[in-house]
């Protein structure tokens, strides 16, 4: 027989609960606020970083190869702090979303699930723009990444506003 779904797990004990509300109430926190580090990275970037038209990866024919090429270039070779810094953050906050997804499945309230996924997919969405305005310094690519984060901070506020705080 099947254990029991998400949508009716009866958690262990009451401690148990509390306890994972509170790491998940805590890792959601440290995202956004890492999302706000990561978005005055992206506007110290933007505003005093000049990336060159041709690196590794620039005007790729094959997108993902390209856009790997361009962050791997943009972390390691590229010469420019902001840029790695914001490159390598982004795929910080990558991971930190999927920890977030694991945490609000041991939780087991739908929303607050698909809240993480949703941000998750937000980021995921932000950090392809991000390769993309890497790989062909296009403006609208830097605006779809600025949107994208700005969604990703909602969704992941949510999480905070939809978790009972412990009294």
């Amino acid at each position: 027989m099947a254990g029991p779904t998400v949508a009716n797990r009866v958690p262990e004990s009451p401690s148990a609960d509390g306890t994972a509300r509170r790491r998940l109430r805590r890792a959601t926190l440290g995202m956004v606020g890492g999302l706000l580090i990561e978005f005055l990275a992206g506007m110290l970037v933007n505003l005093f970083t000049t990336i060159p038209d041709s690196h590794p990866g620039s005007n790729p024919s094959d997108y993902l190869g390209g856009s790997f090429d361009s962050v791997r270039w943009a972390i390691t070779q590229s010469g420019l702090p902001a840029l790695a810094f914001h490159a390598s953050l982004g795929l910080l906050l990558i991971v930190n979303g999927v920890v977030l997804i694991i945490l609000a499945r041991h939780v087991g309230r739908r929303s607050v699930t698909v809240s993480t996924v949703l941000g998750f997919l937000l980021v995921v969405g932000a950090g392809f723009n991000g390769a993309s305005f890497l790989d062909f310094g296009q403006d609208y690519s830097s605006m779809l990444m600025a949107t994208l984060f700005g969604l990703a901070v909602l969704a992941y506020t949510v999480v905070l506003f939809v978790l009972p705080a412990d009294a």
